[in-house]
């Protein structure tokens, strides 16, 4: 049997190597590993995707020379030891030892004398290497480059605060289905169970834990009761606000959490088809309405391919939860600073552009599409936004504003951290 240790190691591996998420190769090892201890290597493998550039400058000042594309294991091993020396409560001399162990585990018996060297070197040095590491932003703030510049571009007075945001783990934050209960009772209802929570700030749905819980802890979770999904995210139901009678189209649903959150909050709508081009994703959002005894047509296609899907038949309300970047979200999913490169920006401004132009006509006159995303790069959000009311004579954005988002030239921003909510951006436009 594989140790944790070993097992975060291949992980983080295979994510250097563009190979997969975090989410994926942990289900991946939950699924074949069954008596591992998933929440260590989930902190090992999230503590080092979160501080890599980090570490990854530690490592730097550590060693001769780079590593060879062929060593990648014992460059992960590193990162993993140096993580573990540096930003857990694991003994020193544990940390050392077991990571010189595991390079006989991977064969490469060479790095023994090696990896030994270099933790001991960074045990010694700490001090130094974290005064040297704060003169970068890359190693201060431990973020890619490229997106250390697109963030000073867009947010030049608040990007060294949302970078430090973005390495706080985010709360776990729950919506509460008012058709089940009241947020107070609830409330009472976890705090019986001796979890402590509080009321989210800007929607009446959002309940925030303390601590992150396992769902099947959470009174009433089968049942119905609750699901998670940020606060930032729940109010893009409030946004939409579909009247009774009308048809609604949620065109990147899965995993559907703001589509259960539309027909929770607006159930007299006639029908809601929720649409995503991953059959895998789907399945999750039938779950989610089997769980929430919810309604809605579930459809696999491509929402920029409406002639592959579409009935002809106008609706009266769209929700486009575009593809993004993920920016918004990084501290829930800190891979993005790995997985996600300069180059993809384009791509995925040219498929959004592709996106609200393909699914407009579906719209009736008179009708909203509420755009959003959960990127906080202004050439996804309010630039897109700009461009596409430039080339299309009839949409209006309709004006948003709310405390806790940054103003934008069109649509709001959240940032995140701010009321303790993800990085989100809302715009809304009407066809006039």
């Amino acid at each position: 049997m594989k140790s944790d240790r070993l097992l975060a190691m291949e992980v983080l591996k295979c994510i250097q190597e563009d190979q997969g998420s975090l989410s994926t190769l942990l289900h991946e090892i939950s699924s074949k590993n069954p008596d591992a201890n998933l929440s260590l290597i989930r902190e090992y493998t999230y503590g080092v995707c979160r501080w890599f550039h980090r570490l990854n400058f530690f490592l730097s000042q550590l060693i001769e020379k780079p590593f060879r594309k062929k060593d990648l294991d014992v460059h992960s091993l590193l990162l993993l030891g140096l993580y573990q020396l540096y930003y857990m409560r694991t003994p020193d001399h544990a940390t050392i030892n077991e990571t010189v162990e595991l390079t006989r585990k991977i064969k490469k018996d060479w790095a023994r004398k090696l990896v030994n060297g270099v933790l001991r070197s960074a045990q010694r040095q700490q001090a130094d290497l974290e005064k040297d590491a704060d003169k970068m932003a890359v190693s201060q703030f431990s973020h890619p480059l490229w997106l250390v510049e697109s963030l000073e571009k867009d947010w030049p007075d608040d990007y060294a605060a949302l970078m430090a945001e973005n390495n706080i783990q985010a709360p776990m934050t729950l919506r509460l289905n008012i058709h089940r209960g009241d947020r107070k009772s609830y409330l009472a209802a976890l705090e019986k169970e001796g979890i402590e929570a509080r009321p989210g700030v800007n929607t009446e749905t959002a309940i925030i834990l303390a601590k992150p819980a396992n769902v099947t802890e959470l009174p009433g979770f089968d049942e119905g009761w609750v699901s998670v999904q940020d606060e930032a995210s729940q109010i893009a139901a409030a946004l939409l606000d579909p009247a009774p009678g009308t048809r609604v189209l949620d065109a990147c649903a899965a995993p559907g959490g703001k589509t259960c959150a539309i027909l929770e909050n607006n159930p007299g709508i006639r029908q809601l088809i929720a649409l995503d081009n991953s059959e895998e994703r789907l399945v999750r959002v039938r779950e989610n309405l089997t769980r929430l005894d919810l309604e809605a047509t579930v459809t696999c296609a491509d929402a920029g391919d409406p002639d592959s899907w579409w009935d002809g038949a106008a609706f009266n309300t769209i929700l486009l939860d575009a593809p993004c970047s993920g920016t918004g979200v990084i501290r829930r999913h800190p891979d993005i600073k790995l997985l996600r490169q300069a180059h993809d920006i384009s791509r995925l401004v040219q498929l959004q552009q592709h996106m609200l132009s393909a699914l407009w006509p579906c719209l009736e006159q008179g009708g909203r599409l509420l755009y959003s995303t959960c990127s906080v790069l202004k050439a996804e959000n309010s630039e897109q936004i700009v461009a596409f009311l430039a080339s299309t004579t009839d949409a209006r954005a309709i004006s948003l504003s709310h405390p806790a988002a940054q103003p934008c030239s069109v649509g709001m921003q959240f940032l995140p951290g701010a009321d303790g909510m993800d990085g989100f951006f809302y715009a809304l436009l009407e066809k006039i």
